[in-house]
């Protein structure tokens, strides 16, 4: 059987489990009155949002991670494997569930932090410097046991083709255990509006998909497929108005799976332009902030993240939605076609 056909398996179950799973969490969330509360500082119409359900992003993390142990066995064991160039199956399943456990590590501080918010009933949980030492600690941890498995000793760089890091290893795992905190961080901060990064990560997955497949990585093929629909059940029950929230939960897990599928094909090279639309999201805050201080009190943007300046100006949930999933895609198929052509 085709790997296709196994990334169509992951894709489904972790769909259908995303989907049903939200039938019946939501309104146990809604028992426990696990909802959001939202910030005075954020725009007014959001207030209408007060209590609705947060940490569903618990329906995509079961769905994928049990869809993906389904999967890949049965990939292993009937799918046709062809060995990547420099890059063994075996190596890339276990990478695979490496950067899968470094995922639901993220997912477990965002419950946390969840957690936290919701018996406090107040919109703040881990200090900032909590969320810190857990995520590079998360990060490093993840860094040195590649690192031990030997991982880190080369990587793919498109054009470049198989690159060795010899002396400037311990560089690569510094600046990895930066990119990676830094993307964490982007995707939770670029979750604030109905849909928004639920749409972004199903598109990111989706061409992460392909990429696995031109790169002949079939492992991670079928952890994108199952990423991509996992999202797009749980986007049933995001889209706005949307009926619960992913929560830190949901967006510190995909900020991980984000960083795993990079690393899992041993090219996280394209990890940030992968991730530039969260990132961006990240940078518009950063300067805000700079702006505000260097200013005395002037804001550059009407507010951040990014998202928020657009709901200022007038426009709708829907449409942010749909302009930033649409800037993913155009964005995710450059790094796509330069993969391509970089082979």
């Amino acid at each position: 059987m085709t790997t296709g056909l196994w990334e169509l398996v992951g894709a489904v179950v972790a769909f259908v489990l995303s989907a049903v799973i939200g039938r019946f969490l939501i309104p146990i969330l809604h028992k426990l009155k696990y909802g959001q509360t939202i910030l005075d500082i954020g725009p007014s119409w959001h207030k209408k949002k007060q209590g609705t359900p947060t940490m569903g992003g618990i329906m995509f993390i079961i769905g994928i991670v049990v869809a993906t142990v389904i999967a890949i066995p049965c990939l292993s064991i009937f799918g046709d494997i062809y060995e990547p160039t420099g890059y063994s199956y075996n190596k890339e399943v276990l990478m695979v569930f490496v950067s899968l456990g470094m995922a639901v590590l993220y997912g477990a501080v965002g419950f946390l932090d969840d957690y936290i918010k919701v018996v406090k009933k107040r919109n703040l949980g881990l200090t900032a410097k909590q969320k810190l030492v857990f995520q590079f600690a998360i990060a490093i941890a993840f860094v040195v046991i590649n690192a031990f498995f030997g991982y880190g000793d080369t990587t793919y760089i498109p054009f470049a083709g198989t690159v060795h890091m010899g002396n400037f290893a311990i560089i690569y795992h510094i600046i990895s255990v930066i990119v990676i905190v830094g993307v964490v961080n982007a995707v939770n901060l670029a979750d604030g509006i109905d849909g928004l990064v639920g749409s972004e990560t199903f598109f990111v997955a989706i061409f992460y998909m392909i990429i696995s497949s031109i790169m002949t990585s079939p492992a991670t093929g079928v952890l994108s497929a199952a990423v991509a629909g996992g999202c797009l059940g749980f986007l049933l029950w995001n889209f706005n108005p949307a009926k619960v929230f992913m929560g830190d939960t949901g967006s510190l897990f995909l900020g991980g799976i984000v960083c795993a599928l990079a690393y899992s094909m041993n090219m996280p090279v394209i990890l940030v332009p992968m991730a530039l639309t969260y990132l961006l999201e990240m940078l518009s805050v950063i300067l805000q902030v700079t702006y505000f201080k260097i200013t005395h009190g002037k804001r550059l943007f009407k507010m951040s993240p990014i998202h928020h300046h657009f709901e200022k100006c007038g426009w709708s949930e829907t449409k942010i939605v749909v302009v930033f999933s649409a800037f993913t895609i155009v964005i995710c198929g450059i790094v796509t076609a330069l993969v391509i052509l970089g082979l």
